[in-house]
């Protein structure tokens, strides 16, 4: 078993968020693995509600339901704050970096 510190990246975001015509998730999922970082996971929330204050849930009278999304990225800090440089032009998300340790089994 090995430990290492590294940075987590935190993207939030809302499901209804595009870049070059796809989902902003999968625009920056496809950045991610092109920068050769670790790995991302993206994750759809069940509500949430940002700056605007306004309540973002599912509604069975809207076919667009803006749900949060959160895309978490790890990786070595120097490539994280890298990465984090090109995406800030990208969209206007929130992002949050904190440091954990990583526990690889080996």
């Amino acid at each position: 078993m090995r430990f290492e510190r590294q940075v987590l990246l935190r993207i939030f975001t809302d499901e209804d968020a595009k870049r070059e015509g796809k989902p902003l998730y999968k625009f920056v999922l496809e950045k991610a693995k092109e920068r050769g970082l670790s790995g991302a996971t993206v994750f759809r929330g069940i509500a949430g509600f940002g700056r605007s204050k306004k309540l973002r849930e599912p509604s069975i009278f809207s076919f667009k339901s803006h749900l949060p999304v959160v895309i978490e990225i790890i990786d070595q800090e120097e490539k994280i704050r890298a990465f984090l440089e090109e995406m800030k032009n990208e969209c206007g998300c929130i992002y949050t970096l904190e440091e954990v340790e990583v526990v690889f089994y080996e």
